[in-house]
């Protein structure tokens, strides 16, 4: 198997690891900062990503794969600099949309949802701004992506918690298409620094917004020490897909990389039937043989849409 599948796959796992405890952290009604404070912790921690540039001495065990060179890494110019605030920008509003619906409906509901609106948004504006070309199979996995988002979303969502979905899902494919975009005009390297540094110059110019910073500084005071450990923790599992993803981009088949994004949804599920039935309770996720057939319905056909659409 090549390395950047592996790298592929093992980023859907730990993502849907992550979303898991997203909906963990988000729920609780004392202890845990609320989706505005905690999309800015995320979006000021994935700062901290840059640290990976400090392993480059370091060989792993796939062959073709290393560490990100900081002597890769050149003075931005003006469009580096805009493209890397749009793609801070879109990821936090994003972040914002999925936190507030991860508190309302289930993680394997919200994020099957939110991954097929992405997926369309990047493709539609990959294919009008990033020269891309669409797939002979484009309108059967369309389709299937539609229907198992449909199955999903009416039986399970209010109004308002889809809306919620689907804006996430919106500016997550704009974050895409803007770092897909930064790639075009610079290296990974120097794109996936300037691209954090964009992430903390947005979160540092939020506390610039008195409403913002109250509300910051509250919702993180409240936040015992116990879930503060939890969200940094969660963070760096996510630095670290995140990363897997970028690098499995960067070394294989983009379109491959972005279908095996349905991986996650059958993670998610999987991870529900194993756990969910004992801790269902903590995070909010119902696993009744009736759920688990529903969900296995939905997401079987969210994954194929995505196989089709983009294989």
């Amino acid at each position: 198997m090549a390395p950047w599948i592996i790298l592929a796959v093992g980023a859907q796992f730990i993502l849907a690891v992550v979303s898991l405890i997203d909906k963990y952290i988000v729920t609780g009604e004392k202890e845990a900062p609320r989706p505005f404070a905690y999309a800015y912790v995320t979006c000021l921690m994935s700062g901290a990503s840059i640290l990976v540039y400090a392993l480059n001495g370091l060989s792993l065990p796939l062959e073709g794969v290393s560490f990100p060179d900081i002597r890769n890494v050149a003075f931005p110019t003006l469009t580096v600099i805009a493209f890397s605030f749009l793609a801070a920008y879109t990821f936090f509003i994003a972040l914002v949309s999925l936190f507030s619906a991860l508190k309302e409906s289930d993680a394997s509901d919200v994020i099957p949802v939110v991954g097929a609106v992405s997926a369309l948004c990047t493709f539609a504006l990959s294919y009008a701004f990033l020269d891309a070309r669409l797939t002979p199979n484009f309108l059967i996995g369309l389709l299937l992506l539609a229907f198992g988002t449909l199955v999903m979303s009416h039986l399970r969502f209010t109004w308002q918690t889809g809306l919620l979905a689907l804006h996430a899902g919106l500016f997550f494919g704009l974050h895409y298409v803007t770092f897909k975009g930064l790639l075009d005009i610079t290296t990974f390297d120097n794109a996936f620094f300037w691209s954090r540094v964009g992430f903390v110059a947005l979160a540092l110019s939020l506390l610039l917004v008195p409403e913002y910073l109250e509300k910051i500084r509250t919702q993180v005071k409240s936040t015992d020490s116990k879930s503060g450990l939890l969200v940094i923790v969660n963070k760096i599992l996510a630095g670290i897909g995140s990363i897997l993803v970028l690098k499995a981009t960067e070394l294989g088949d983009a379109a491959v990389v972005q279908a095996l994004g349905g991986l996650q949804f059958v993670f998610l599920l999987l991870i529900g039937v194993l756990f969910m039935h004992r801790r269902s309770k903590e995070f909010g996720e119902r696993m009744t043989g009736a759920e688990i057939l529903h969900k296995s319905v939905s997401i079987g056909l969210i994954t194929l849409g995505f196989f089709i659409l983009f294989v």
